[in-house]
């Protein structure tokens, strides 16, 4: 059967444009229900061509939302894994800074109960 040059295999597409590090990780997640393609789960020999939007769930909870703009078999460069997809993931929202803990000197013994208040306060009990 021959492949047609106006798609190509998901696992493959993900290598080229550079979303996993390697095209065993891109089957990987692919098995694991990690890629969907036009909002289905797909597994890797699944065929992708332009236009496909391509939702991809990354370690740590982080989505990636791509739309494919080109196929290319091989993987490039930074510069020509770029040119293969546009990137419609929203912007993370703005991380809430933590303020750090009340200083103490190492070694000097238990934190009195003004201290303990102040890091209950902290953590919101």
């Amino acid at each position: 059967m021959q492949a047609s040059l106006d798609s190509i295999r998901v696992d493959k597409w993900l290598w080229a444009a550079r979303v996993f590090k390697t095209r065993s990780q891109a089957s990987v997640a692919c098995d694991g229900g990690k890629v969907d393609v036009n909002d289905e789960a797909v597994k890797p020999a699944r065929r992708v061509r332009a236009g496909d939007l391509i939702t991809v769930t990354l370690p740590r909870g982080r989505r990636r939302i791509l739309k494919v703009a080109g196929v290319g078999e091989r993987r490039g460069s930074a510069e020509i894994a770029r040119m293969l997809f546009e990137d419609l993931t929203p912007p993370e929202p703005p991380r809430a800074r933590q303020a750090p803990p009340p200083w103490r000197v190492p070694g000097s013994g238990r934190p009195t109960k003004r201290e303990r208040r102040d890091t209950e306060r902290l953590r919101g009990r």
